[in-house]
């Protein structure tokens, strides 16, 4: 079973996102804010894909991605967002895609399997590159 790691600042979608993707089999952690340590929770739950709430300036959301890039360059981290240009800035900042809030749940599965390939792939999962 695939972990996936959820931060979102609205505990709503949060919970919204947790029943949807549990019903679909996934085990989900989720944040409803960043922490000190959310690079230590995510070395702990070693999630197969990360989905970043991209706030409206997206300022903090970057760094995060970045310095989860930093120590495990082939997570898949997805930024999540209601910005109407982030189909155009995600991948400048090292996101590995994005869903549009709000977003449709059939295509929230698509984007997660075809990520969860990929890092299942790189066979990478479980391990830092701190190591």
């Amino acid at each position: 079973m695939e972990n996936i790691l959820i931060q979102d600042n609205d505990q709503d979608i949060l919970d919204v996102m947790r029943l949807a993707l549990e019903l679909e089999g996934f085990n989900v952690y989720s944040l409803l804010r960043y922490k000190d340590d959310f690079l230590e929770y995510i070395d702990l739950v070693k999630p197969h894909v990360v989905i970043i709430d991209y706030r409206l300036s997206g300022a903090e959301c970057i760094d995060i991605c970045q310095k989860i890039k930093q120590r495990h360059p082939h997570l898949p981290v997805i930024a999540c967002s209601c910005n109407t240009d982030i189909h155009t800035v995600y991948d400048q900042h090292g996101f590995n895609d994005y869903i549009k809030k709000p977003f449709d749940i059939d295509l929230l599965y698509k984007i997660l399997r075809k990520h969860i390939r990929s890092s299942n792939s790189a066979s990478w999962v479980g391990t830092s590159s701190k190591a």
